[in-house]
């Protein structure tokens, strides 16, 4: 006799999924931490438990595996889980070349986390091949490039870089947040492996945090995926939903950052309270050259500049601004400015008179009058 189940366990099994077929233009956020197996033990799509995997991961990691032409890409929960992740497919007593002027969270990490691994590292400037292949040792297994830079907008010669690394049989990262695969692909220029905080322009919308790793090694992608799963770093479904609809509009939105980047790096090389202004598409940047041959169809959205002035004059400058919010990260579709020498600390290499610009999709002729007047309003 089939009797009715009582209302506990009818509550359960009534909101089971029953739309399994349906084919919406909108991909559903898969919620689900675990799935269901099949009577012969095996599971579709290989989804088991979603730390491992997810549908809407797998459709992140797909699309920025297509967007840097690599063969695979690891998801993470930010974008310091995938340097860690990195950092840990390495073995003790490594050593790594990082850049002189790299993301400061980074090397706290190397400080804080990975010393006591005994990974070493030395700190080198990128432009100067000469001191990167001074710098290596027996030892040496990795070499991060950052280009552009965060906060000085230094451009490294990647393919240069790699074929240093590739002789030597050293892994070479290259950490194109903020470039992106719009403006660069360092796997084509001969990179080992891609990072993204996917956080930045991926997202687009400071809504979300996020990190991914691109590789074409099928061996360094078995590293890379076992540290995922077992580390348990892994995005949440509705971040990498978030993360995936960013995708579908970077390129209109970073082309047009890009381009609003561009005419206010112009326009404040010119202006007489501005000492210098970093940005790679400005004929006076000095690697402007390897930026124009690296880089293609735009330069990016990211600037930074020297005012003259202090510490002081230079932060008050960044609060007077009406249209650029005062507030830390970058690459969302509102324009920010950011102090980046009282964040990082007093050990900084940053100069205390830098102010780190993130362009948005404003009007461009709204965003130049914002820093004529916050300028004006300077030297009253």
């Amino acid at each position: 006799m089939k009797a009715k189940p009582k209302f506990e366990t009818l509550a359960i099994k009534s909101t089971e999924n029953q739309f399994s077929n349906v084919e919406p233009v909108s991909t559903p956020i898969y919620l689900s931490s675990t799935y269901k197996r099949n009577s012969d033990g095996s599971y579709n799509n290989d989804l088991v438990y979603s730390r491992s995997d997810n549908p809407n991961r797998k459709i992140v990691e797909h699309s920025i595996a297509q967007l840097e032409n690599g063969k695979h890409a690891f998801a993470f929960s930010s974008g310091m889980a995938a340097v860690s992740a990195i950092f840990q497919s390495l073995k003790t007593g490594d050593h790594i070349i990082l850049p002189d002027d790299i993301y400061y969270a980074i090397k706290n990490l190397m400080e804080q986390v990975f010393k006591p691994w005994k990974l070493t590292y030395d700190l080198v400037d990128m432009t100067d091949l000469k001191a990167i292949e001074n710098a290596i040792k027996p030892s040496t297994s990795l070499i991060w490039i950052e280009s552009p830079s965060n906060p000085q907008l230094k451009i490294s010669d990647i393919a240069a870089i790699s074929k240093i690394a590739k002789n030597k049989n050293i892994l070479c990262v290259v950490d194109n947040t903020w470039a992106t695969p719009v403006f660069q692909n360092p796997l084509e220029l001969g990179a080992t492996i891609v990072l993204h905080s996917s956080t930045k322009y991926f997202g687009g919308h400071s809504d979300v945090i996020g990190g991914c790793v691109v590789v074409n090694d099928d061996t360094l992608a078995e590293k890379i995926k076992a540290i995922q799963v077992l580390s348990g770093a892994v995005p949440s479904p509705f971040d990498c939903w978030l993360i995936a609809r960013g995708i579908q509009t970077l390129h209109l939105r970073v082309t047009k950052q890009a381009e609003n980047a561009l005419k206010l790096a112009q326009y404040l090389e010119n202006h007489p309270k501005i000492e210098k202004v970093n940005y790679p598409g400005l004929e006076s940047h000095s690697q402007h050259l390897i930026a124009k041959r690296q880089l293609k169809n735009g330069f990016g959205a990211m600037l930074s500049i020297l005012i003259k002035g202090n510490e002081k004059e230079t932060f008050e400058i960044s609060t007077k601004l009406k249209y650029f919010t005062t507030a830390t990260s970058l690459g969302g579709v509102e324009s920010l400015v950011e102090h980046r020498k009282s964040v990082e600390g007093k050990e900084s290499p940053t100069p205390s008179n830098l102010l780190r610009i993130s362009v948005g999709i404003e009007h461009i002729d709204d965003l130049i009058v914002d820093w004529e007047n916050a300028l004006v309003k300077s030297t009253q």
